[in-house]
């Protein structure tokens, strides 16, 4: 049981991890679901309310950055509210559009038809999808930064109990 208990535990942590950039995995969910799956398996003791705090403050900060830092590259590149949308529909839909290339280009190109769409200039809206393309990139940064600071939080949590 201790095998399927670690295993289960690294498995979630791994999908956590890729999920950081690959957007239709449950990315800090997993992560958070391997600490319910490790007390299950083994023991909720070494968790008192100062791990389960600072591990949900730290899983609501990237739920809430995830959206907030996309929206801001494009919205900080001059885009309107139809490119946002035309950027989370592209971050969604382009994975299994272009299998190899859709992440980078769905939210670049939902950006761009979301902004033509409203009536911008060619040139406008490929500035608002390379703004797209900025705030995916800061938040994967963000998401594997915290992500990883859970993970090791874990470990560090466990080896001092």
């Amino acid at each position: 049981m201790d095998i399927l208990g670690w295993s289960l535990v690294v498995i979630l942590f791994v999908v956590g991890m890729a999920g950081a950039i690959w957007p239709i995995l449950p990315g800090v969910f997993a992560i958070y679901g391997a600490f319910f799956v490790y007390g299950f398996f083994f023991t909720f003791e070494p968790f008192g309310w100062v791990f389960w705090t600072v591990q949900t403050l730290i899983l609501v900060v990237l739920v809430i950055a995830d959206h907030a830092v996309s929206a801001w590259g494009v919205h900080r590149f001059g885009g309107s509210k139809a490119s946002i949308i035309g950027s989370t529909i592209g971050l969604i839909l382009g994975p299994f559009v272009i299998p190899a290339f859709g992440l980078i280009i769905g939210p670049f190109a939902g950006a761009v038809i979301g902004e033509l769409a409203v009536g911008s200039n060619i040139e406008k809206s490929f500035k608002v999808g390379i703004g797209s393309l900025v705030g995916l990139l800061t938040s994967v940064v963000v998401k594997i930064i915290l992500q990883a600071a859970m993970i090791v939080l874990f470990i560090i949590w466990l080896m001092s109990n």
